[in-house]
């Protein structure tokens, strides 16, 4: 196999060139990218070429958390990023997107979607959303999977300086309206269903639930997934067919904007109230997509490397989004929109090492579990296609064990004659992209990310002192904190106009800091520090790499008639697999029994989604709470973490002690269990 230089090597060569700035090591480099931050994000913008018609002064006006202020007065557009590259891929004979869904893949039939397609498609429908008068700002959501028509519909947004926000339709109504109805759109891309499983999901009726419960919305746009006549709309929508207006003989091209002019709305849910809905802007994110895909994933434009990027993703998950950055480097991208364990009802965890066969492509990604049920499920990718372009994996969303590393290892193919690199990355929603991730030029250590990315000044802390400050920890687990600013750090969370929420999420602990949630360890080596995360330090549950919030979960569950209260703990931590118990109190005189344990999960299934059904579900006589009547979600935690109950359950400050008393005999029975295999 004929491997390209790593492209990290070929940003340092140009650092020598043009900056006179050579590192002997990646740790003196990555040194250089937190504490220059004006002279590394500027390198980046020149590196990458970025296009404005009004060139940078300054890469960071205002050095300051959270409000940091970059590349004041340049323009420029992520559509017109992707799309620039579009003569010269073509021209080369790579395809923009390559994709299948469940039905192609049983089929073996390999959908491209050309460049040329791709920049006409986009710019018919960019036309088509100003002729239906959509604004600059105004808010353009959907309800769709994996499939091209989901990017195009995205691009054309931000085309037009509207601001995107996607759920994926095998959520409920209460997590999309949830989402929705706080950002006010104006207009929703909506599909008729998905399959999933080898199962066909109509999800008509959701849609037309966020039609009724979107009452700014003026046009819905019907995606046609598979093939039902949509239901009419109410008075107050306008409908359009999706097919119809990506056909259109106007086009326009993306207009230019101000580098924090909002790209998209994402989410990322906390323990009380509605989701957050974080807004980026085009600049941050084309940057940090750029200097993450290429530098650290080490993907290159396809007409100078080949590279195909897949990352296994649903939409309402970042690597979404992350997957989509793909084309701002003019690398071809794969979608695959299905079940990643089963496409025709038999779960054998075949179809995504199905699809990396039949796309040819060289980067495969995927969430540490589907690894992990690779791995049980005793599959061979090998076995399934031609996997021989493939020179690299990656993984996130949870930490990957040692098994799945020598699992990844001795099944799949040897690249230059050296076990396949793992690129291991985590980050978040919050600012669209990772803290540490991988390198092809570093060693790697199973259970590691390799480093921390350039331009993320990442430490391990202690809890706060007396001035709020942390103490740097090294090779010791403390919460992951980043003490610089980032361009793709958000902008503000949506209707948050004092900036007092946006401050509680990152902000609260340590004044300045940036406080992610994480706990992590920085392992030192000779190159670069390595880092090993262990799961949520706060009560947020991360699912299988999507993080949830559970407040949604309990509004699910405390609406049924049976259950007076709720509490959900995630136990993702130190490599485990995610076990998340569900304790419930119910009314006198009912029991738990299967029926409403059935109940509880198809509640919670229908409105919220498959994710974020329990592992167990218990019935306790109280909730444990505060005295000002919180939910002590945390401190149950690490009480089944193994912690001290003294340490971690202050009774003095608890509105009902004796709460406490069934969790500690649950948690000594649990560790009982788990000692005894």
């Amino acid at each position: 196999m004929n491997v390209p230089e790593p492209r990290i090597s070929a940003y340092q060569r140009w650092l020598a060139d043009t900056r006179d700035l050579q590192f002997t090591r990646y740790e003196d480099l990555w040194h250089w990218s937190v504490t220059e931050l004006d002279a590394f994000w500027r390198s980046i913008w020149d590196y990458f070429d970025i296009e404005s018609p009004t060139p940078p002064d300054a890469a960071l006006a205002e050095r300051r958390m959270p409000g940091a202020r970059w590349f004041p007065g340049t323009q420029l557009n992520y559509a017109r990023q992707v799309l620039r590259h579009t003569d010269a891929a073509h021209a080369a004979g790579h395809p923009a997107i390559v994709w299948t869904d469940e039905p192609g893949l049983v089929a073996g039939a390999l959908h491209t979607l050309p460049w040329p397609t791709l920049r006409q498609q986009v710019g018919a429908l960019a036309a088509a959303l100003k002729r239906l008068g959509v604004q600059r700002g105004d808010r353009v959501v959907a309800l769709l999977p994996n499939r091209p028509e989901t990017v195009i519909a995205f691009l054309a947004a931000a085309s037009i300086g509207a601001v995107w926000s996607v759920c994926s339709p095998d959520m409920g109504p209460v997590a999309v309206l949830d989402r929705f109805r706080q950002i006010e759109p104006t207009l929703i891309f909506a599909a008729d269903g998905y399959r999933f499983g080898g199962q066909a999901h109509d999800r008509r009726a959701l849609v037309a639930q966020l039609l009724d419960g979107l009452p700014t919305l003026k046009h819905v746009v019907d995606v046609a997934v598979l093939g039902g006549a949509p239901e009419a709309p109410p008075p107050h929508v306008a409908r359009h067919d999706f097919a119809a207006l990506i056909q259109g003989a106007e086009q326009v091209e993306p207009e230019w904007l101000p580098f924090d002019h909002p790209l998209w709305i994402v989410y990322s849910s906390g323990t009380t109230g509605l989701p957050k809905p974080i807004v980026h802007g085009h600049g941050g994110i084309v940057l940090e997509a750029l200097k993450g895909g290429t530098l650290h994933n080490n993907l290159g434009a396809s007409v100078e490397t080949g590279d195909r990027f897949f990352w296994y993703s649903s939409t309402g998950w970042i690597m979404w989004n992350c997957q989509v950055g793909g084309l701002l480097g003019g690398t071809t991208v794969g979608l695959y929109d299905g079940s990643p364990a089963s496409c025709d009802g038999t779960a054998d965890w075949s179809p995504l090492w199905r699809f990396a066969a039949m796309s040819r492509c060289t980067f495969f990604g995927a969430g540490a579990a589907f690894y992990a049920g690779c791995l049980k499920a005793g599959v061979q990718p090998q076995a399934l296609g031609d996997l021989s372009a493939l020179r690299a994996v990656g993984s996130t969303g949870s930490p990957l064990a040692d098994d799945s590393y020598r699992w990844i290892w001795q099944q799949l193919p040897q690249v230059d004659g050296r076990d396949i690199w793992i690129a291991c990355i985590s980050g978040g929603t919050d600012f669209a992209g990772a803290f540490v991730a991988g390198l092809p030029t570093l060693p790697l250590v199973a259970g590691e990310m390799q480093c921390r990315c350039l331009g993320a000044a990442v430490e391990a802390w202690s809890e706060p002192d007396a001035s709020g400050r942390g103490r740097p920890l090294v090779d010791e687990v403390g919460e992951l904190v980043c003490t610089a600013p980032m361009p793709s750090m958000p902008l503000y969370l949506w209707g948050d106009a004092s900036g007092q929420r946006l401050h509680d999420s990152y902000f609260d602990m340590y004044p300045g800091i940036w406080r992610h949630g994480d706990w992590i360890r920085l392992t030192p080596h000779e190159q670069a520090t390595g880092a090993v995360i262990y799961g949520r330090s706060d009560a947020t549950i991360n699912r299988h790499g999507v993080r949830m919030g559970t407040a949604e979960l309990y509004r699910a569950v405390e609406a049924l008639p049976e259950v007076l209260d709720s509490l959900v703990v995630d136990l993702e931590y130190l490599g485990q697999d995610s076990y998340m118990p569900l304790f419930v109190v119910l009314r006198e005189g009912v029991a738990l029994d299967d029926a409403l344990k059935k109940r509880l999960v198809a509640e919670i299934r229908q409105a919220l989604s498959p994710r974020h059904v329990p592992n167990e579900i218990f019935a306790v006589p109280a909730i444990p709470r505060t005295l000002s009547g919180k939910k002590m979600e945390l401190p149950v935690k690490k009480l089944l973490q193994g912690a001290d109950p003294a340490k971690v359950m202050n009774r003095d400050a608890m509105a009902n002690a004796a709460a406490v008393d069934w969790f500690v005999d649950f948690a000594a029975r649990r560790r009982a269990a788990l000692a005894a295999g």
